[in-house]
């Protein structure tokens, strides 16, 4: 538990610790808390925003991208001058200038199974932020392995699925119960060919946040053994039972 909150960070932070279900002692849970961010695109940009400003305690963004034009639309923590420099360095420095009293550690060079096994330990909650399924079925074995709480994303077009795995119990469902390695391709979630309107990225990649902040403080109801299934388009917004695969 982090220490005593000081009388800028009460005034910071009031609008939500005056919140019966957070108070104080919730700031203090969020300000403790060791969250990880895989892929700082149109959902790791958001989530990590809403997080910082939440006054998380330690962030932790991976991603080896350079920032490009087409990213803008989507990707909220970056601008045409950050054109060609590196996603999570322009993550860190805009982060800082929104709490620099969130401890932020950037990992800027492609994961692979041995280097995200040496990361995923050092944290308590991991947002899966990644658009290939190589990744997510990596992040995913990992999380399981160590027993993390994750909150996976995917996106396409305007629709969204939002999926929590809550680990500690070895009888919960993963990833791999609902997208089946052998049967997907990375089409499925590729921007380049089916197009994302941005504001989608913005509205999962903010819910993926809340998820991990209810999580930190123990309230209100959880998506797990659940999946969110969001057609924002048509505004069918539906949760769907996961059953775990023998």
């Amino acid at each position: 538990m982090s220490k005593k909150l000081n009388k800028k960070e009460i005034e910071k932070f009031s609008r939500q610790i005056i919140l019966k279900n957070i108070g104080a002692s919730g700031q203090k849970k969020i300000q403790g808390a060791k969250v990880l961010i895989i892929g700082m695109g149109g959902l790791g940009c958001p989530a990590a925003e809403f997080l910082t400003r939440s006054g998380i305690g330690t962030l932790g963004l991976a991603d080896h991208d350079k920032v490009s034009l087409s990213n803008i639309h989507r990707q909220t923590l970056y601008t045409e001058k950050d054109i060609n420099k590196s996603k999570v360095k322009i993550s860190k420095k805009k982060l800082n200038e929104i709490n620099p009293r969130t401890k932020i550690n950037i990992f800027d060079y492609k994961i692979d199974k041995i280097k995200l096994k040496k990361i995923v330990k050092n944290y308590d909650y991991i947002i899966d932020g990644t658009d290939n399924f190589e990744s997510k079925f990596l992040i995913n074995d990992l999380s399981l392995k160590y027993k993390k709480f994750l909150v996976a994303g995917a996106i396409s077009k305007f629709d969204g699925h939002i999926f929590n795995f809550d680990f500690k119990n070895k009888n919960n469902p993963s990833l791999r119960d609902f997208y089946q390695e052998e049967l997907v391709t990375d089409d499925i979630l590729n921007c380049e060919y089916d197009g994302i309107l941005g504001t989608v990225s913005g509205i999962v990649g903010t819910m993926q946040a809340n998820e991990i902040l209810k999580k930190i403080l123990n309230i209100g109801e959880n998506l797990n053994r659940f999946i969110l299934i969001l057609d924002l388009l048509n505004l069918n917004i539906r949760k769907v039972k996961l059953k775990k695969r023998k």
